[in-house]
């Protein structure tokens, strides 16, 4: 038998070699992955927030199901309660907008009187001429710009049905996610090899429970933050506050960047209408608030259920950015989440468990009592 120390290749080279093709192949592998979610986004995204949605909803489905009501009915319970609540939010939000829209014009339309009034007698000291030469330069920019504003707007009304279509499947999928989570879950184990399909269980409800605690903590979080804001505007007097909060709560789901792209958009609507110094009131709100996230909320809600570090959690936010935008932005943190919990569940070898075997009775009964169920994340 030939002495591998007798190979002409070095025993580094070789050892660079083999990880080098290992790496290869998982990159292809990654790379056909990504090609595949990217081709099937319009289906996935949808099952993703269904599957983020039964985090949510699940603690009224378990309460219902807990007091004797069928699991079915409590799920379509829950659900019909979820859509109608968000539909009141959102004609709350429209019709706020339609109310404060004119009253925002005007206080606008002055603040451009008054910054016109600025450029041509503050320390710019700009003439007349040229004044309406920055005008004149504004509309031309609109006009040839027309028909990429009007195919934008063609595009929007293409992304509005996709959006409605895909909606359907949100409100679909969460329907038996609720209702049937656990017969779900088995039918996918089937496809586990026996030997391994116990730990799979495992790590597949501590992946579903660490989700569930994050998009909870989250909308606590977000709620908090919606809160905090939206009354910090009402008592400056900021026109469109129900809107903006709106807008801090749903930019709360984005980690890091979400709630600061918000809260920059509420100061930039305080000084457009209500001045300077009424914008520096706001930012002090928005800083006072996102202090109060960062160093109480996030860490007594979300510290122990994710249990990421810092900077795991702003690269795994870049990545979601540049590979899918905003969608891949929010659901960035909670994937990586949820594949950091499932791999320390399998890489934590259980007492009662032997390499490579399922542990002791293990059956298809013990299986299904502890499926992760939606309703007991």
């Amino acid at each position: 038998m030939p002495d591998p120390d007798s190979s002409p290749v070095p025993y580094g080279l070789r050892v660079a070699a083999a990880v080098a093709w290992r790496t290869l192949v998982v990159a292809a592998a990654l790379t056909v992955v990504g090609f595949l979610a990217v081709k099937l986004a319009s289906v996935l995204v949808p099952v993703a927030v269904a599957l983020l949605l039964a985090g949510l909803f699940s603690p009224g489905v378990s309460w219902l199901a807990g007091k004797k009501v069928p699991r079915g009915l409590a799920a379509a319970i829950v659900l019909v309660g979820g859509i109608v609540l968000a539909g009141g939010v959102v004609t709350f939000v429209v019709i706020s907008v339609t109310v404060g829209m004119p009253g925002l014009i005007d206080q606008v339309t002055v603040s451009l009187t008054d910054l016109h009034t600025w450029l041509g007698t503050g320390p710019l000291h700009l003439s007349q001429s040229q004044l309406d030469e920055m005008l004149g330069n504004l509309t031309a920019m609109l006009g040839r710009n027309k028909s990429a504003i009007a195919s934008g707007a063609l595009t929007t009304a293409v992304t509005v049905g996709e959006l409605l279509a895909e909606a359907l499947l949100v409100v679909f999928c969460l329907i038996f996610f609720l209702a049937q989570g656990r017969v779900i879950w088995l039918f996918v184990l089937r496809a586990v090899p026996a030997r391994l399909r116990d730990r799979v269980d495992v790590a597949g409800r501590s992946g579903f429970t660490t989700l569930a605690h994050y998009i909870r903590g989250t909308a606590a979080v977000a709620f908090v933050d919606a809160a905090g804001i939206g009354l910090g505007l009402v008592i400056i007097g900021v026109p469109l506050a129900a809107p903006l909060s709106a807008l801090v709560f749903l930019g709360a789901f984005i980690p890091v960047i979400g709630s600061v792209i918000a809260g920059a958009i509420a100061v930039l609507v305080a000084l457009a209408a209500n001045g300077v110094w009424a914008a520096v009131i706001v930012l002090a709100v928005v800083v006072g608030v996102m202090q109060l996230e960062s160093h109480v909320l996030q860490p007594l809600l979300l510290g122990r259920a994710v249990r990421l570090h810092p900077l795991a959690v702003v690269l795994a936010l870049a990545i979601g950015l540049v590979a899918a935008g905003i969608v891949g932005a929010l659901f960035a943190v909670p994937l990586l989440a949820v594949v950091s919990s499932g791999v320390r569940s399998l890489a934590t070898r259980p007492e009662n468990h032997s390499p490579g075997r399922t542990a002791p009775g293990a059956t298809r009964s013990s299986l299904e009592d502890r499926a992760p169920d939606p309703g007991e994340a």
